[in-house]
């Protein structure tokens, strides 16, 4: 089969590099490269890279909503284009342009956390389960038909991490299965009663609130490990937390209760740090951390 794939980050590299040991993929379209890092040095993306070790052409458009970058698309002459975390909005003649249209692998069970951070807020909202859906696009936001699902558990030690390769690899697994059933597999449309909206992570989200109870503050520090991770400040430094457990304890919101081990009360509960990174040093053990640095007992955060 002759395809189009529209990706741009790690989580869609599993998806095209399993496309290209089973088909002929005719162009690969990624977001633009950026500056990135301390020199500003323009980097490609992830899948903009792994295309690359394929020879296979690669377009990185800013926009394709104008008509000559849709003629461009359709005179690719694919069969069928597939999506994963590609990141621009694809307009009805990009979704109509090839026979079999446009299939996309989201990071959901669907119709559960359609939007644009679904590993970080099954995780933050206590879910059990977690999977992948291969769907048929449609003009609305994660709207169309489901054409299969794959699940994953999601335990006391799932991090946004390990969710986000779990689901690349069964993602990658799922739309291989797709494409061979293609033409056999029955769409199942939506509930739109069912579902619930994973929004964009805000900058500003990071920072923990220990007005919050301990169980929603762990849920969220393993939704935010390692990206964008969560944080308080010390003095005027910021630490990191990658790692807690929920303990016992009590005391003001923020206030430190225990030195050694590190131990923060909130709203309801209190957390025990266990893996902390100080700004500008590497993560490491709290319990290592603190043979070098030492918190002041009953100050707030």
């Amino acid at each position: 089969m002759k395809i189009v794939f529209m990706g741009t980050p790690d989580f869609s590299v599993p998806v095209l590099k399993a496309l290209c040991e089973k088909h002929e993929v005719v162009c690969v379209y990624s977001q633009a490269p950026k500056e990135a890092g301390r020199g500003q040095k323009v980097v490609k993306t992830a899948v903009h890279q792994f295309a690359e070790t394929q020879n296979i052409e690669v377009r990185t458009p800013k926009s394709l909503r104008n008509a000559e970058e849709q003629e461009k698309f359709a005179a690719l002459g694919a069969d069928i284009a597939v999506v994963a975390a590609y990141g621009l909005i694809l307009p009805k003649p990009i979704l109509e342009a090839f026979p079999k249209g446009c299939i996309n692998v989201h990071a959901s069970l669907l119709p559960r956390w359609r939007g644009a951070a679904p590993i970080q807020r099954v995780i933050e909202a206590g879910d059990e389960k977690s999977g992948v859906t291969i769907m048929n696009m449609a003009e609305g936001l994660d709207t169309g038909d489901m054409l299969l699902k794959g699940e994953v558990a999601i335990t006391s030690n799932t991090t946004g991490g390990s969710l986000h390769d779990a689901l690349s690899e069964i993602g990658a697994k799922l739309m291989i299965e797709v494409l061979a059933r293609h033409d056999e597999i029955v769409p199942e449309v939506q509930d739109d009663s069912l579902t619930c909206y994973a929004k964009k992570i805000e900058k500003e989200e990071s920072k923990l609130d220990f007005s919050l109870s301990a169980t929603a503050l762990e849920r969220k520090i393993r939704a935010f490990n390692p990206y964008p991770a969560t944080y308080f400040e010390y003095d005027g430094e910021r630490f990191k937390i990658l790692k807690v457990s929920v303990v016992e304890g009590k005391g003001g919101v923020g206030e430190i209760i225990s030195a050694r081990p590190f131990q923060i009360a909130c709203g309801e509960g209190a957390l025990e740090v266990l893996e902390i990174q100080r700004q500008g040093k590497k993560a490491m053990s709290c319990e290592d951390f603190l043979k070098g640095f030492s918190f002041k007992l009953n100050k707030f955060i």
